[in-house]
């Protein structure tokens, strides 16, 4: 999954914790890169309890790793009426090209041609 603010994709890590961060945006799971997350507005989902913008989304549910809160994720029907445009509602946080990269990969793998 790449970065949702540069399209970023992320490396094979090293030893230890990922610098890459996580967050919910519109509902849906992102991941911010390590430049990004020097930007002072990452643009995240905040917790409705405590404020925080360390949330995790996951089975239609949005949980707060700050406060254990937990709530519903709001279905794309009721963000696009909240007025979020349609491509911001979208689930799928594929870059373009990623498919190309994959079938690539795939085919040195396996020794296609």
């Amino acid at each position: 999954m790449p970065c949702y603010r540069c399209g970023a994709r992320q490396t094979d890590p090293v030893r230890g914790a990922s610098p890459w961060k996580r967050g919910v945006r519109h509902e849906a799971q992102v991941l911010v890169c390590p430049d990004c997350q020097r930007a002072h507005d990452l643009d995240l989902d905040t917790c409705a309890s405590c404020g925080s913008s360390a949330l995790i989304c996951r089975l239609g549910e949005v949980e707060c790793r700050s406060c254990g809160s937990v709530r519903q994720a709001r279905p794309a029907d009721d963000l696009v009426a909240a007025g979020l445009p349609s491509s911001e509602t979208s689930r799928s946080t594929e870059a373009p090209g990623l498919s190309a990269e994959v079938e690539a990969a795939l085919n040195r793998v396996l020794g296609r041609s």
